[in-house]
């Protein structure tokens, strides 16, 4: 039986967080991965282009892999009710629960990260407590069958982890040769850590500008049943 691979897919998702670890995941060897929507219509990303659904969730009731991406559409996920009854479905029987960036607020959303480790975008790591979770400051965080990226680029970390889990480190060293994966940053600016303050104060300025999606993340973790 093939590793069957499956990821949300909803509007306004970030979409190198699911691209990224989707190549990865690819190579793990007889594995089918499925992207999964409501419909099989074109699902827009935050990046101004669509991707094309390959099965609804009607069609993928069960997965040994399910995967959640971020981005700003997480919170209308976490406001669906037939996206956060599939998520919890699948990822009560799946052997592998999976998130990058925000997307481990909609696993822990749905129930799945009560009392488990996970991490998630750095600027809205300090919310997974809503649900239950306890945030951990890594790159990827593994806690028994829990693999949580932190925020877009770590999907790719987060999916060579999950394959070295798997397939063993060989496979997965043998896939990160195939993408030629070996960053080497124009800048050091890629955490708040580095980032100098000017820097750091614009990034915030412009996450107030859209929106405060903390009160938003509360009031729907309150219409969850999380206190």
């Amino acid at each position: 039986m093939p590793i069957r691979i499956a990821f949300l897919l909803f509007p306004n998702v970030t979409q190198l967080d699911l691209t990224g670890p989707a190549q990865v995941l690819s190579r793990l060897g007889d594995a089918r991965l499925d992207l999964v929507a409501q419909t099989r219509d074109p699902v827009m990303t935050d990046a101004g282009f669509a991707i094309l659904p390959t099965a609804t969730f009607d069609q993928v009731p069960a997965a040994d892999i399910l995967c959640v991406p971020g981005g700003m559409g997480v919170s209308g996920a976490i406001a669906d009710d037939a996206t956060m009854a599939w998520v919890a479905r699948v990822g009560e029987g799946a052997t592998w629960v999976t998130s990058v960036c925000t997307g481990s607020l909609v696993l822990g959303a749905a129930g799945l990260l009560r009392g488990y480790r996970a991490t998630s975008h750095w600027a809205q790591r300090h919310m997974l407590p809503l649900f239950d979770a306890e945030p951990v400051a890594e790159r990827v965080v593994h806690d028994r069958n829990r693999v949580t990226g932190g925020g877009v680029t770590a999907g790719i970390d987060f999916a060579l982890t999950l394959t070295a889990l798997i397939r063993g480190q060989r496979h997965a060293e043998l896939v990160q040769l195939s993408l030629e994966y070996d960053p080497a940053p124009p800048f050091d600016a890629g955490s708040p850590e580095r980032a100098d303050p000017d820097l750091l104060a614009a990034f915030h300025r412009r996450a107030a500008a859209a929106g405060d999606r903390d009160a938003e993340l509360r009031t729907l973790a309150a219409r969850r049943g999380f206190t």
